[in-house]
């Protein structure tokens, strides 16, 4: 079943074999209750409780391969929901910071990611404002849709650094790829339209 997940998400068009791999490694099963396995390895977000899902495989692949990680890139994950994200990142060797703004999520998930084998850096809090204490950051993914693009998170990228964001409204969002040429030089590119959950916070959908 992860095999054909994997051919699946391969041939919607994500190329890079270190992130196909890095699915192909992750036992997503784990992410459900038992009486749900049968989803585990379907190509789609699938509700984990406060409102939040899992996210689609294709569309963790989508965001992971827009960032360009490479070994010890430091990423900044904003939304840290069931984790998934988390550990495709952990799988391509990034070193990462994740947080989340709902309490309960974030305790569950601290909890069970070491659980399964993987350690990134909790934090729990307003991610919508970012991470300033542990910038700057190779790059920042966003899994939640925003009104638009916060200039705290731009501020937080080292240059050369990329951001990766959907926005647009409640229901569905363009995948921005914003890309820090210098310190006053950005590039800005829009993808195709997704539906994530908002994100929520100051500089979110308050």
């Amino acid at each position: 079943m992860r095999r054909q997940l994997v051919k699946e998400v391969a041939e919607k068009g994500i190329k890079s074999k270190a992130i196909l791999a890095a699915i192909g490694r992750v036992p997503r099963h784990y992410f459900f209750e038992k009486i749900f396995d049968v989803h585990a390895y379907e190509d789609k977000a699938f509700p984990i409780g406060e409102g939040q899902t899992i996210s689609q495989p294709y569309t963790v692949a989508f965001q992971t391969e827009l960032l360009q990680i490479k070994s010890g890139s430091k990423i900044l994950e904003i939304g840290t929901g069931s984790g998934y994200q988390a550990t495709i990142l952990l799988e391509l060797g990034a070193k990462v910071f994740t947080i989340e703004y709902q309490k309960k999520l974030f305790d569950q998930t601290a909890q069970f990611l070491p659980s399964i084998g993987y350690n990134p850096n909790f934090y729990y809090g307003d991610g919508s404002k970012g991470l300033a204490e542990n910038a700057p950051y190779d790059g920042i993914l966003v899994t939640a849709g925003a009104p638009t693009v916060p200039d705290e998170l731009v501020k937080q990228l080292k240059v050369g650094g990329r951001l990766v964001i959907p926005v647009g409204d409640h229901k569905k969002q363009r995948m921005i790829l914003i890309h820090k040429i210098s310190r006053t030089k950005l590039t800005k590119k829009a993808f195709d339209h997704f539906s994530f959950v908002p994100l929520l916070g100051a500089k979110g959908w308050q």
